[in-house]
């Protein structure tokens, strides 16, 4: 029975250790210990060697100590039958190792992983924070501005924390799971649609979720541990809202270019101001543009996201309503 599950787990890419076949023994009524498996495993050659690796006792080792307390994302590429590469996104609460949302798309994009979230919140709850690396789609702050991500974590009241970059060990719950993740896949065959992709994926998560057992979780599946205790909620984000300066140069056109919730926009100054250095104070959608040498306030607007191009300000009368001549004035 050891070495059938054994050959069962590898046949179908899952982890394939004592601890996980005791695991299935016993819910098939068998109670055997993990040093007789490991026994049984070794006397039949099949206890692979590990290379000598850093101590666990010199890591630092974090585990949030609620569901949705702390979300992990990330995404990883898979390639389709035919070598069409996708991606995959993945949500992952970090107390429990529950997979919240695992999808496959074409490409991942900052609507992707806002759409994703939003779906996800509804299904799961909102947490309270998410643990990210520094892709543009999650965070815009080296461009000086905010993405729709960020403002909705904003909006909802969710404290955004970025590993540090080229740190992976940072998202390390959710880099683990993609690596378990494509080791099941690679036993697959390679799915020759992004629906049958999604379809893999929904198989391997069901598994992952319900019935393996994970050694970090004291042997209990993620679900398990996700339902054990009361969900964490967010208190509210320290970063505010979207208050910021930034200095900027009119363009030739007379037009100065803002990034505002992942999209560009222009707002027209006019063309007696092209190449003029300037200030931008930004308070949500309340925008004011004045000269950075003088401070004269050169146009205040509050951003139409409706629209690409915000015009110029114009003060010209109504058509139609101007008198060609007017008349003179009187003493009266």
């Amino acid at each position: 029975m050891i070495l059938t599950w054994r050959a069962r787990l590898l046949d179908a890419g899952h982890d394939a250790g004592p601890a996980t076949i005791a695991h299935h023994l016993a819910r098939d009524g068998v109670t055997v210990s993990e040093a007789i498996i490991w026994r049984t495993l070794h006397r039949h050659g099949l206890i692979t060697p590990e290379p000598k690796k850093r101590p666990k006792s010199s890591y630092i080792r974090f585990q949030a100590s609620a569901p949705n307390e702390c979300w992990q994302s990330d995404f990883t590429h898979v390639r389709l039958a035919d070598g069409t590469d996708t991606e995959v996104l993945t949500f992952l609460d970090d107390h429990s190792r529950f997979a919240l949302s695992v999808t496959a798309h074409r490409v991942v994009t900052g609507t992707t992983v806002t759409e994703q979230f939003t779906a996800a919140t509804t299904a799961h709850g909102i947490p309270a924070t998410v643990l990210t690396d520094n892709g543009l789609v999650y965070t815009t702050r080296s461009l000086g501005a905010r993405n729709a991500f960020q403002r909705l974590l904003i909006t909802l009241g969710v404290h955004q924390k970025n590993g540090a970059p080229h740190h992976p060990q940072t998202q390390g719950k959710v880099e683990r799971f993609q690596q378990t993740l494509k080791k099941h896949l690679a036993t697959r065959e390679p799915a020759a649609t992004l629906d049958q992709l999604q379809a893999q994926l929904d198989t391997f998560v069901t598994y992952y979720n319900n019935t393996r057992p994970h050694r970090s979780l004291g042997r209990r599946t993620p679900r398990a541990a996700y339902a054990a205790r009361p969900k964490a909620t967010p208190i509210g984000s320290p970063a505010g809202r979207d208050h910021r300066v930034r200095t900027d140069k009119i363009d030739g056109q007379g037009k100065v270019t803002l990034r505002y919730s992942g999209h560009l926009y222009k707002i027209g100054i006019g063309r007696t101001h092209a190449r003029t250095p300037i200030v931008m104070l930004i308070q949500d959608l309340h925008i004011t543009i004045a000269a950075a040498a003088t401070g004269e306030i050169l146009r205040q607007l509050t951003l139409d996201t409706s629209r690409t191009y915000q015009p110029q300000e114009t003060t010209k009368a109504p058509r139609g309503t101007e008198h060609p001549n007017p008349p003179a004035p009187t003493d009266d």
